[in-house]
């Protein structure tokens, strides 16, 4: 069950488009689902998000892309263009991941994306800053290089929010492609296989979602655990954000 702050709830509303949760039948995995934006905007806005990408939960679209913006007002990754957003509150069965081109109004990518072993089963309940835990960390990275390592092509992430994801890069908490991201092998053990931590992906799509996050873009990691919502500088910064979000929506039209 869904548990924002409930700044949240009011930004809903605004921010959903009619009919942006019902399921339309389209095939998961391929790139750029819905069409681009008529006229691309300068930098999409969480309207468009939640348009682009009608199965995701537009609230956690709409966290994300503020909680990149806070980022960015701080002197981090001012000229990012990606985002990507992943719902660790949705089954390992189903695509949880999106990965955005803000500049150019499209949707990337829509795919399946696996979570710690530490982090539980087939829904992530558990997450962890602390090595050894083989768990998944909730915030926000800033995408760094790639590089060969056992688990092939990968992505450096660093975890920019402090106690709860900042010992990325130290854990090698990592972006790569594994077998085990397997949807028809994981509806018959109840989940998808899980990493020690790591944010893995389907190995066909691995590189080129990689490609596209690498060297200095965003990706979101977002589950309801409060802890996380209440005492994370950047969780803060972006509810704070969301709640000015139907007055400024207003003014534009």
């Amino acid at each position: 069950m869904k548990i924002l702050l409930f700044p949240l709830l009011a930004v809903v509303a605004a921010i959903a488009p009619a009919g942006a949760r019902s399921p339309e039948a389209r095939p998961h995995g391929a790139s750029v689902l819905p069409p681009p934006l008529a006229q691309p905007p300068r930098s999409l806005a969480a309207q468009d998000l939640a348009r682009l990408a009608p199965a995701a939960d537009p609230q956690v679209l709409a966290l994300g892309l503020s909680a990149m913006q806070c980022a960015q007002a701080h002197g981090t990754g001012a000229d990012a263009r990606r985002l990507a957003v992943i719902d660790y509150s949705r089954s390992s069965l189903k695509p949880r991941l999106w990965v955005f081109d803000l500049a150019a109004g499209r949707l990337l990518y829509e795919e399946w994306v696996a979570h710690g072993q530490g982090s539980g089963e087939d829904v992530p309940h558990r997450f962890s800053n602390d090595e050894g835990t083989h768990a998944s960390s909730l915030g926000l990275f800033y995408t760094r290089d790639t590089y060969q390592g056992r688990n092939g092509y990968s992505l450096r992430m660093e975890g920019l929010d402090p106690g709860f994801n900042d010992a990325a890069l130290s854990r090698a908490i990592v972006m790569h492609g594994a077998a085990y991201v397997n949807a028809d092998n994981g509806r018959r053990i109840g989940r998808l296989g899980r990493s020690w931590g790591c944010p893995a992906l389907r190995t066909a799509v691995a590189r080129p979602v990689i490609d596209q996050l690498k060297d200095g873009q965003f990706v979101f990691s977002y589950y309801p655990e409060q802890a996380w919502l209440t005492r994370s500088a950047l969780a803060r910064c972006a509810q704070a954000r969301l709640q000015q979000a139907p007055s400024q929506l207003a003014s534009t039209h």
